[in-house]
């Protein structure tokens, strides 16, 4: 799915972490643990390199749990990076950041070598309210919404220990087409920059396929799994809004009252513990996406190349 949704601010974050990041001993960067890959930013492996890096999978109590420990050992085997699971319930987040982070720089840490740390992630991945949890006040503005915060805060989580946070940052444009989709269910994304019955429609084709059970359980529109998985995209849909009374006069189905619903159950967690994407099936998105990718700029290089020669062409009869 094409989204195009980089504000200026954002742009201004990009350039304020590449500042920071020369000062910095360990990254951490939060993701979303129902879309472990598509919530990483690919624009900080460019400014993060050579930093130790660790992964926090936050919301991991809306995720599958087993796919979660997949997620966690496929980014542990990546060098110079650690990964966690958190949640809104965890008793002592601050305790486990740090001792995450003392492991990747066990010579950090105290008061004459204090841990810099850096905190990122997307817009609305729980950053702001991880901080306040950890921090014990409202140090950091939190909404269930994408772009709150705006600048960056320091926060000293212990002595030798200092977090600075950034705003939520997204890239200028998704070359993987089924993040576009999961980023945009989970609610990373402004409303205005995607369509919420497309959305919908591909995450209960995902749920389809791999969460039939509670799909059905949440929404008892057929018989059993068989039937559920059998159903076209715009039958399960329909079903799904007539159960839901998402209805117009006349009986006609009000698609985005549908559709506001089961994203919001997806998000809120009331259809399961759902993970929409495996390691396995991102790599073989992303090996899509790069190569559709490189076709696009191929065509525009030609293009381009072309364009120039019909110009060159016309200065030369004149």
């Amino acid at each position: 799915m094409s989204i195009q949704w980089f504000p200026g601010h954002m742009h201004l974050t990009r350039k304020a972490i590449g500042d920071r990041v020369k000062t910095i001993d360990v990254v951490i960067e939060m993701v979303d643990a129902r879309l472990p890959a598509s919530s990483a930013n690919p624009m900080l492996r460019e400014l993060l390199t050579r930093k130790h890096s660790l992964k926090v999978l936050n919301k991991a109590d809306l995720a599958d749990p087993v796919r979660t420990q997949e997620w966690l050992e496929w980014y542990q085997q990546k060098e110079g990076t650690a990964a966690i699971a958190m949640d809104s319930h965890h008793s002592a987040p601050a305790r486990a950041l740090i001792e995450a982070c003392q492991q990747l720089m066990p010579s950090r840490g105290s008061m004459d070598k204090p841990m810099r740390v850096l905190i990122c992630g997307i817009p609305n991945v729980g950053k702001s309210t991880l901080i306040n949890t950890m921090v014990g006040k409202r140090a950091a503005k939190a909404a269930n919404e994408p772009g709150v915060t705006r600048q960056e805060q320091r926060f000293a989580l212990q002595d030798g220990f200092y977090l600075f946070d950034t705003p939520g940052v997204l890239w200028p444009r998704i070359i993987v087409a089924q993040s576009g989709y999961n980023l945009a269910a989970a609610g990373s994304i402004g409303r205005n920059a995607f369509d919420d019955e497309l959305v919908a429609l591909e995450l209960l084709a995902y749920l389809q396929r791999h969460y039939g059970g509670a799909l059905l359980a949440r929404y008892p529109v057929a018989e059993n799994e068989a039937e559920l998985r059998a159903l076209p995209d715009h039958e399960l849909f329909e079903r799904i809004a007539r159960k839901r009374g998402a209805l117009l006069p006349g009986n006609r189905v009000n698609t985005q009252k549908a559709a506001e619903l089961v994203l919001q159950d997806f998000r809120s967690g009331a259809i399961g513990r759902i993970t929409i994407e495996t390691p396995t099936e991102f790599e073989e998105w992303l090996a899509t996406g790069e190569r559709l990718d490189a076709e696009r700029q191929l065509r525009k290089e030609q293009y381009q190349q072309e364009r120039q020669q019909r110009k060159s062409g016309r200065r030369t009869q004149r």
